[in-house]
């Protein structure tokens, strides 16, 4: 989440009367995340959030988006509804930007995962896997192993800026996964960006999930690999694995891993790293100036795929065969 358009205030009491969730008593920008532009909104009903989506998002995938959150929730996953105007409509117009709110979730995000918060996560991950199962639409990972030579290509020489000989480690890493991506692993809907922002929790308990917009069709490994590289790394780069062990425990209490995604989660992981190292480099080198946005470092992503340069074996993340 972010800020990345301000809206006047004019055209979002507006917007908001179409919904009738009330009047609007006060708004305040999320500056969490690189995006979209976000919103918590408070009005007599209760508390939403307002998205506006920006250009990483293409308008064509709402509909996917907006379906997936009401699919899992009629399945029993805690995520954020779609508020509808009275004619059905969850997605508008504001501030020239596609625009939609959700039902706002109770719980906070942690900063500091421990094991107990990745175990849940990683049981969460898993049933959301299995809740999307039966979804009818799908989506095209639109940030996959294709798309990763032309956001290097994108950040160009100014990628040395960030740490010298950055875009050729890119162009060779990217070369790997080009050549050996993991091909025919068990998929379906995914996530693709369960970091702990998008993650509440009362009381150690998973509480909800938040942030579908990269969701897509790919393999279900992979996304527990992003997972993996999200919640399990200390603030040095190093490995936790106690984190690790309990989220992939978590997860295979549900769901467990096939010998083929056990055997494919290290370049998993390895690619995972290589896809956000990608994309916040990008960021990083083209914040929209007077953005209310905060853009994470590229190189804690950089660090972490050096990490997992080194595996050979899925016991290297805490994963008991």
């Amino acid at each position: 989440m972010a800020v990345y358009t301000e809206v006047p205030d004019d055209e979002l009491a507006a917007f908001v009367a179409r919904y009738g969730i009330g009047d609007l008593l006060s708004v305040k920008g999320i500056a969490e995340g690189v995006s979209n532009s976000n919103f918590l909104l408070h009005t007599t009903q209760a508390f939403f959030i307002l998205t506006l989506y920006e250009e990483r998002v293409d308008a064509a995938d709402l509909p996917f988006f907006i379906g997936l959150m009401e699919h899992l929730a009629d399945r029993g996953l805690i995520c954020p509804q779609p508020v509808k105007t009275p004619d059905g409509e969850a997605v508008g117009r504001l501030a020239g930007r596609p625009a939609a709110i959700v039902t706002f979730l109770d719980g906070l995000s942690v900063r500091r995962p421990n094991s107990m918060h990745c175990g849940e996560v990683g049981r969460g991950l898993a049933l959301l896997h299995q809740a999307g199962a039966d979804f009818p639409m799908s989506r095209v990972n639109s940030l996959s192993v294709p798309d990763w030579r032309p956001l290097a290509d994108q950040a160009g020489t100014a990628a040395d800026t960030v740490s010298p000989g950055l875009l050729q480690r890119l162009h060779a890493e990217i070369a790997v996964h080009e050549a050996s991506w993991p091909q025919d692993l068990p998929g379906g809907v995914i996530h693709a960006d369960l970091f702990p922002n998008n993650v509440f929790f009362i009381q150690n308990r998973l509480s909800g999930l938040i942030d579908f917009y990269f969701a897509c069709t790919d393999a279900f490994a992979y996304d527990l690999a992003i997972c993996l590289n999200s919640w399990c790394f200390e603030a040095d780069n190093s490995f936790n694995l106690t984190k690790g062990q309990a989220m992939l425990a978590g997860y295979q209490s549900v769901r467990p891993l096939t010998e083929a995604e056990i055997e494919a989660l290290p370049q998993l992981c390895r690619g995972s790293a290589l896809r956000f190292l990608l994309t916040r480099l990008v960021d990083w080198l083209n914040v929209p100036p007077g953005a209310l946005v905060k853009p994470h470092d590229p190189l804690e992503y950089d660090r972490k795929l050096a990490f997992h340069q080194r595996v050979t074996d899925a016991r290297d993340y805490g994963l008991k065969l």
